[in-house]
């Protein structure tokens, strides 16, 4: 079971004392020299070739250089099983990944990397091959600093980074760490399907001109075990040019 919230301002615990206590892990997320880079799968628990996807992005969100996130999309509904955790929102930032990488449809499942590429994700090598591709294209990266105590406001922080081509889409995503679902129709009858890093809120906070700024996010629009994570990418859902991701180390 979830912990509550604690109120006031007092500090997290962090490593093994708050796994020990059974508290959320969120001391200040620094940028890191190089990374993260940012991995977002476009799913569905309607879709039966999403399984092997899905778990693939279980895996990759243990990696600290890697921002892991699930937007499950709402297309599939209409085929016998609603998506508890699919919308509209999801589905549009799909779709406008797909014009900017001149694909001619959407699909799932699909892993887009860094905004500069994409696939199934159903198998590693080609997606660790798009990891190779976006770490050599941009080592330097404005990566946000995040910081938050228990129960308080997070707080973004962006050093001055010299953008190309314009200006940058600071986005917030707000995301369940684990959900573990019966699926009773559909593709996937029957089968429990495993999901990970599912973003419940999205929102772009900004549009950012590369001058050194801060943000802050009231505290009570994140759960005591989510997941917050930030992407700063080109305007419009172009190639990311840095992220980073702040998580309990206990989620229940």
């Amino acid at each position: 079971m979830s912990n509550p919230p604690l109120p006031g301002r007092r500090s997290f615990l962090i490593g093994a004392a708050a796994v020990a206590a059974g508290l959320p892990q969120q001391a200040s997320a620094r940028p890191m020299g190089e990374g993260p880079w940012a991995v977002e799968l476009f799913t569905s628990q309607g879709c039966s070739s999403c399984p092997p996807a899905d778990a693939l992005l279980g895996r990759l969100s243990m990696r600290p250089d890697i921002v892991a996130l699930a937007f499950h999309v709402d297309y599939w509904d209409y085929i016998g099983w609603k998506d508890p955790f699919a919308s509209r929102e999801t589905t549009e930032r799909q779709r406008a990944y797909a014009r900017v990488l001149k694909q001619r449809y959407v699909y799932t499942p699909e892993m887009v990397v860094d905004g500069i590429g994409h696939d199934t994700g159903r198998e590693r090598g080609p997606i660790e091959a798009l990891l190779t591709k976006a770490q050599a294209r941009s080592p330097r990266r404005a990566t946000p600093t995040l910081s938050r105590s228990i129960g308080g406001p997070l707080s973004i922080k962006l050093d001055s980074f010299p953008l190309e081509g314009g200006l940058a889409d600071v986005t917030l995503a707000i995301y369940d760490r684990r959900h573990t679902t019966p699926v009773k129709s559909g593709e996937n009858q029957g089968r429990m399907i495993e999901n990970f890093n599912v973003v419940r809120q999205l929102e772009r906070v900004d549009r950012w001109d590369g001058a050194a700024k801060g943000w802050t996010i009231a505290g009570d629009r994140i759960g005591p075990t989510q997941g917050v994570a930030v992407l700063v990418q080109h305007a419009d859902h172009g190639p990311m040019i840095g992220c980073n991701k702040l998580e309990p180390a206990y989620s229940g």
